[in-house]
């Protein structure tokens, strides 16, 4: 069983004409000043995807929001696609006040945001962390044809009645297919937990509308589409059984960044955040350490 002690606040903004769902975890009582850490969620997620990594963080001050149209936070009057989301992330660090000194973390779908974000604000984020980035088109190698059944569920799910399609995107079993397929640990009270995590929250999506256009944003663009822009640091914290980027696709978008470090994390994949958070937290903490001081 998975224990998680950090507490939160919770707070409401009103943000390009949404209410938006923040929460805010304090560093730890006598923690050194570190700099204040920015996180965005995957695709189809909220902010508890998140939680275990945050929990390793103990030292830092980390604010995460459930992305627009997802978990708590309304969602937008426009498609919800990369730039719009990227320029909620630029209006959530004005809003809150975070400062240029502030490290912008993003995973999956999130790592795609965070970096259109970095890149179209120059010096707004002291350094930028990437968590199983997508460093390839979906629609390319060997996922391609998954993605294609992927994307025809959710076309699907948006075109049928309204009941039918809700409840087929919402339908517990395809959900529990998607986990399985996802997890690689062998620990078996983690899977267990994973697949409860799914189950309780990959499902809380504002709209059809919105899960749709968030998915087809989530594989029309990767990593690459703004590498050559971030001048800042970036940490790329890779899997190696990452079944949407393989080790060689992550070493050639580190490539394209001019100031990148890249970690490959063994025996894990597409779920570092639940399966491998200590190692992540480390890997964050050691390059903040190193590169924004």
């Amino acid at each position: 069983m998975v224990v998680l002690r950090r507490t939160a606040t919770a707070r409401s903004l009103n943000l390009d004409g949404g209410m938006r769902r923040f929460w805010e975890f304090p560093a730890k009582e006598g923690a050194p000043d570190e700099p204040p850490v920015f996180m965005v969620h995957g695709f189809r997620g909220d902010h508890h995807g998140l939680l275990r990594i945050i929990e390793a963080l103990p030292t830092y001050r980390v604010i995460v929001p459930d992305l627009p149209g997802f978990g708590q936070s309304e969602s937008m009057d426009k498609e919800h696609d990369v730039a719009a989301y990227a320029e909620f992330v630029q209006s959530s660090i004005e809003r809150l006040a975070l400062g240029s000194e502030t490290v912008l973390v993003g995973h999956s779908f999130g790592s795609i945001i965070a970096a259109r974000a970095a890149a179209d604000a120059p010096g707004a984020f002291a350094a930028l962390v990437l968590i199983n980035p997508i460093s390839a088109p979906a629609l390319e190698g060997s996922s391609r044809i998954a993605t294609r059944l992927a994307e025809l569920y959710y076309r699907l799910g948006a075109a049928l009645p309204e009941q039918a399609g809700q409840a087929l995107l919402r339908n517990r079993v395809i959900v529990r297919a998607m986990s399985e397929l996802m997890a690689k640990t062998r620990n078996r009270p983690l899977r267990r937990w994973i697949h409860a995590q799914h189950r309780a929250y990959f499902s809380a999506f504002a709209s059809r509308d919105v899960v749709l256009q968030a998915f087809t944003a989530s594989i029309s663009g990767t990593v690459r589409d703004s590498a050559s822009r971030l001048h800042l640091p970036v940490l790329l914290i890779a899997a190696e059984k990452d079944d949407l980027g393989t080790v060689q696709t992550q070493e050639d978008l580190a490539a394209l960044i001019p100031d990148s470090t890249l970690v490959v994390l063994p025996e894990v994949g597409h779920l570092i955040h639940y399966e491998a958070p200590d190692a992540a937290a480390r890997h964050i903490s050691e390059f903040v350490t190193a590169r924004t001081r």
